[in-house]
């Protein structure tokens, strides 16, 4: 999958002032129905420790999300090597190569976006979107990151209403969590 392939979601995180914010919008469409405004694409994993959203086809995040786990439960203290293994496996692995996802992932440290191509990217200035909205979201953070007062989940959840006002694909139905409260 690549980044230009998946549509039908939003997923945002932002490091800020030592805390960290991921969100997603809560919109599923199939080609150019909406079918559901409410899904929640950012879920916290390791006792709320890491933020992990998806974009793409909802089974295949689950699977996906299950296999970070393991390799979290494996490399406990190092989320860089669990997501770096997850790719890995990923890639080459006959069943999981054909997973049609994007994630992104996050602990107090680091923002990753993972993806079955072996991509494992973690952006430099702090902020990371996936999805078809994503490009919109990580336009307006990048500004309200380095030039407004709203702290990581504000400039997370803006961001989210300002990509949901662009993308088609993008509703405005937000959750957004936080680590570092």
């Amino acid at each position: 999958m690549s980044l230009h392939d998946v549509h039908a979601t939003t997923v945002l995180a932002v490091r800020k002032e030592g805390r960290v914010a991921m969100g997603g919008d809560g919109q599923v469409t199939m080609a150019d129905t909406v079918v559901k405004g409410s899904a929640r694409k950012v879920r916290e994993l390791r006792d709320g420790a890491i933020l992990a959203g998806f974009a793409g086809a909802v089974a295949d995040a689950f699977t996906l999300f299950e296999k970070l786990e393991e390799k979290l439960e494996r490399y406990p203290a190092n989320m860089t090597k669990a997501v770096v293994e997850l790719a890995k496996d990923w890639r080459m692995d006959r069943y999981l190569r054909r997973l049609d996802a994007l994630l992104a992932v996050a602990d107090q440290e680091h923002l990753f976006l993972v993806s079955g191509n072996g991509d494992v990217i973690e952006p430099d200035d702090g902020v990371l979107a996936i999805g078809s909205g994503g490009s919109f979201a990580l336009a307006a953070a990048r500004a309200l990151k380095d030039h407004s007062e709203l702290d990581a989940t504000e400039v997370v959840k803006r961001s989210l209403e300002i990509a949901g006002d662009i993308c088609i694909y993008t509703n405005q139905d937000i959750v957004v969590l936080e680590l570092g409260e």
